[in-house]
């Protein structure tokens, strides 16, 4: 199944993929694969149906067509089918006989429909010409993508599928909106010279053309035998207890996964057992609130508000008897008093299986292994720097060496030393004795007679200051009017500082009494 987007060539193979011609463990090398078990046990159908099934591209895309009886098409054949737009496509039967009128029925295709017809089977040069093609499809994808991104448009080419004689190009691609594609077709007609046709898909169908591998190591559901989506939300995770993780629970597609609604059923059917409101129990100790649930045995944990680290397992019968008390007015004393009410359950003890062999636990006693201590391993990279710091040092007085002056060596350390010994001093036997021929130091007495030479500084009158009218305001410091009002018309203090700026420079202010 899928073998379109296998990973199994290594490059040298003529062809890609496992090469099981069909007799692999997944049913086949083909996308959406049907068994047609009457016509493979060889039973011929007593009511012969003259519709077929036929997929293209390896089933990413299947249609049912009127099959001649000069045709003689069987399921397995590749076949030439009329085209909606024009030319002829190239497919091969998948189904045929009576298990068409079934799959009709279950795709909801009416029997007497308008359907084109098979021409004839396909000969060797119509399958050269669609491998021509279906190698294009790629090169022809980025190219397409690339004059989609020069135009600005919001919009991924997924896939692109050739038509069986080269004619017509069928890109498919995904969008958030509506995408004014006019200017496109005209880029794509003149770069391919083919027919364009643009087909706007889901997410999901984007992946079922495309296949891949899911997290669950598989292939995926809606590229291998998954033909209706679902809707999927979040209530389907909620019921089966799983953690609201948007990464988790997506799939290849970025919606959620379509596995979340395989098991629905059987979840809510195992829950009409729970109790409804039964997230928190009244208690004497403190309240209980329900921290999780498991689904299939039928147990409900529960802990109390102050302390949520312990667990207490209660059963759904227990529950329910503990919500009867409440109605009924009757508070329990404790979590632990619940678990005690209920008898206890039977367990099946299982037999113990009688052995040929003798049990030799606690007869034999294996001796402790002394584990070696692992020398450390000198590392080379210091070893290697403390060469290259050598060779370095070496250079650098080498270098010091050179650059002396008129190239004469420096021979200062190993002049000859012409000196002859020296003398050794006699040594002094008993302690030092004192002087008593310094004189005495006395205080010196301090000098009157030196003249002062130094001369008074002339005093340098400060320059006369303009005299100022009454009216006019005061200036500041920085040279602005001081537009401070004054606090009242006859403040005394105001008048003071007036008159003392008035006097002259050799006047000076009274000192107050």
């Amino acid at each position: 199944m899928g073998c379109i987007g296998c990973s199994c060539s290594t490059g040298k193979d003529s062809t890609a993929g496992c090469r099981s011609n069909g007799g692999c463990a997944s049913g086949g090398c083909n996308r959406h694969n049907t068994h047609d078990w009457i016509a493979a046990m060889g039973i011929r159908d007593p009511q012969p149906f003259d519709v077929v099934e036929v997929s293209f591209k390896n089933g990413s895309r299947k249609d049912f067509f009127k099959n001649p009886s000069h045709s003689r098409a069987m399921t397995g054949d590749w076949v030439l089918v009329e085209s909606f737009s024009g030319g002829y496509d190239v497919g091969k039967v998948s189904l045929s006989g009576e298990l068409v009128r079934l799959q009709m029925k279950r795709k909801r295709v009416r029997s007497d429909a308008k359907q084109q017809a098979v021409i004839r089977k396909a000969h060797d040069r119509d399958l050269e010409r669609l491998d021509e093609v279906r190698k294009m499809e790629r090169d022809v994808m980025i190219r397409a993508r690339a004059i989609a991104r020069t135009l600005d448009l919001n919009m991924k080419v997924g896939d692109v599928e050739f038509q069986g004689d080269g004619r017509k190009c069928t890109f498919y691609y995904t969008a958030d909106g509506r995408v004014d594609f006019r200017e496109l077709i005209r880029h794509y007609a003149r770069e391919f010279k083919v027919k364009i046709e643009m087909r706007q898909i889901g997410a999901r169908q984007e992946s079922a053309r495309i296949g891949g591998l899911g997290n669950c190591g598989r292939e995926l559901c809606c590229s291998t035998w998954l033909s209706e989506f679902k809707s999927v939300n979040t209530a389907a995770a909620r019921y089966q207890n799983l953690a609201i993780n948007q990464t988790k629970l997506s799939g290849m597609c970025g919606r959620l996964k379509c596995c979340l609604n395989y098991e629905l059923d059987t979840y809510i059917d195992a829950l009409e057992d729970f109790p409804d409101r039964a997230e928190r129990l009244k208690t004497t100790a403190g309240m209980a609130v329900l921290m999780k649930t498991d689904v299939f045995k039928r147990l409900m944990f529960y802990a109390y508000a102050e302390n949520r680290g312990k667990f207490y397992a209660l059963h759904v019968d227990q529950v329910w008897e503990v919500l009867d008390m409440l109605k009924r007015g009757e508070i329990p004393a404790s979590l632990d008093d619940i678990l005690a009410m209920a008898p206890p359950t039977e367990e099946s003890e299982e037999e113990e299986q009688q052995h040929d062999y003798e049990s030799v636990d606690n007869v034999i006693q294996l001796p402790m292994e002394k584990r070696k201590k692992k020398k450390k391993k000198k590392k080379k990279g210091r070893t290697d720097q403390s060469l290259a710091s050598a060779v370095e040092k070496a250079e650098r007085e080498e270098s010091t060496r050179q650059r002396s002056p008129q190239g004469r060596p420096d021979n200062r350390n190993n002049r000859p030393d012409n000196r002859g010994p020296r003398p050794e001093r006699p040594k002094q036997q008993g302690p030092r004795p004192e002087r008593t021929d310094r004189p005495e130091r006395t205080d010196r007495p301090e000098r009157t007679d030196r003249p002062d030479n130094r001369a008074e500084r002339p005093k340098t009158p400060p320059p006369p200051r303009e005299p100022r009218p009454d009216n006019a305001p005061p200036k500041n410091e920085g040279g602005g009017a001081d537009t401070r009002p004054n606090k009242g018309t006859g403040n005394p203090g105001g008048r003071d500082k007036q008159r003392f700026k008035e006097k002259g420079p050799d006047e000076k202010p009274k000192d107050k009494e």
